[in-house]
């Protein structure tokens, strides 16, 4: 209460992409063109990469590239003043809100690359805990406020449901408190 609704939306994208670029980093060395040849959450799900700018067109890449094509997408964004405001009283764009719905959109295709295809090594590694508390936030976060559609969310449908059904369980039902569009 008493936020800003877009500074709220904008912390917050930071902090989601910073939390997935730090998780991905644990398994990058893992994560090549030939363990990963496609950018892909499973096997019903594959993304090609498209920024409207120098990829105009849908491009079928690896995994790794992919990702580092979406990392560094999203790092323009978010230092972009003109999307991101850094100076107090300078508005966000009318667009705002899609641009993070765009961003959290692709940013949930990491999780579930990394879900899918690294979840061994992330478990050997002792990152598993770490990666399913920042997944619940971000799971929680975008359901709350609606920013990423469920048809997208399906990659990981089964561990998001797991996820909800194991807090419900402890009392801890999810609510939304917020009625967005």
């Amino acid at each position: 209460k008493g936020e800003d609704f877009n500074e709220w939306m904008a912390v917050n994208t930071v902090d989601f992409f910073n939390e997935i670029s730090l998780l991905y980093g644990i398994i990058t060395e893992y994560c090549t063109k030939a363990s990963c040849p496609v950018m892909s959450a499973g096997p019903k799900y594959e993304y090609l990469w498209m920024d409207g700018v120098k990829y105009k067109k849908p491009h079928k890449c690896s995994a790794p590239e992919y990702i580092d094509l979406l990392m560094s997408w999203v790092e323009e964004q978010i230092n972009d003043a003109r999307i991101f405001p850094i100076e107090d009283g300078v508005p966000f764009p009318k667009n705002f809100r899609q641009i993070v719905k765009t961003i959290l959109k692709r940013l949930f295709r990491v999780y579930g690359h990394m879900y899918h295809h690294h979840i061994q090594k992330i478990v050997q590694l002792d990152a598993e805990a770490h990666l399913n508390t920042c997944f619940k936030h971000f799971i929680y976060f975008v359901k709350e406020f609606k920013l990423v559609d469920e048809r997208e969310l399906a990659p990981l449908a089964d561990t998001i449901n797991h996820m909800l059904t194991k807090d419900a369980q402890k009392g801890h039902k999810y609510k939304p408190k917020y009625q967005y569009k």
